[in-house]
């Protein structure tokens, strides 16, 4: 067993765990923070993306001793004191979701991309979000979301 210490949403834990576990079964397992999905476990469909000291990672494939000492942010982390964020807004209001498996992970990497290109074209967007893989909606709608959310943020929304 190994003692990690980690921030998760703001949140500091000290956990106990085996060197082998996954990120995403401490999230999910341990700390109880069911958003982060689990899809694929071979980092191809991003639907357990977290990110890691600010950038987007695919959690079923760092162990959780990986984390030690670092910061986390999922997606019930977007979310302030009842407050949607606005690229959950953005995936209300555009219709960007389905049956809702890979919306976490879009989400946090929408989150992330929006971070460091503030003012994105469609193409951007697409090649942002292309390693996150939704089965429901072809995209088109999750596009129009993160463009949502983008004018949102640029008015000064959260």
């Amino acid at each position: 067993m190994m003692r990690v210490q980690l921030t998760v949403n703001g949140e500091r834990h000290e956990v106990e765990v085996e060197p082998r576990l996954l990120l995403v079964h401490l999230l999910r397992d341990v700390l109880r923070l069911t958003g982060t999905h689990i899809g694929c476990d071979t980092t191809h469909c991003g639907a357990c993306t977290v990110l890691l000291e600010d950038r987007p990672v695919k959690s079923c494939t760092v162990f959780a001793v990986q984390a030690n000492g670092k910061r986390l942010m999922t997606v019930e982390g977007l979310e302030r004191n009842g407050t949607l964020h606005p690229i959950q807004e953005g995936f209300v209001q555009e219709h960007g979701l389905q049956c809702g498996y890979c919306t976490p992970g879009m989400m946090m990497t929408s989150y992330a991309f929006l971070k460091r290109t503030p003012n994105p074209s469609e193409d951007e967007i697409r090649h942002a979000i292309s390693g996150n893989l939704c089965r429901c909606t072809g995209y088109v709608n999750i596009v129009k979301a993160v463009q949502y959310a983008a004018a949102r943020l640029q008015e000064g929304g959260a």
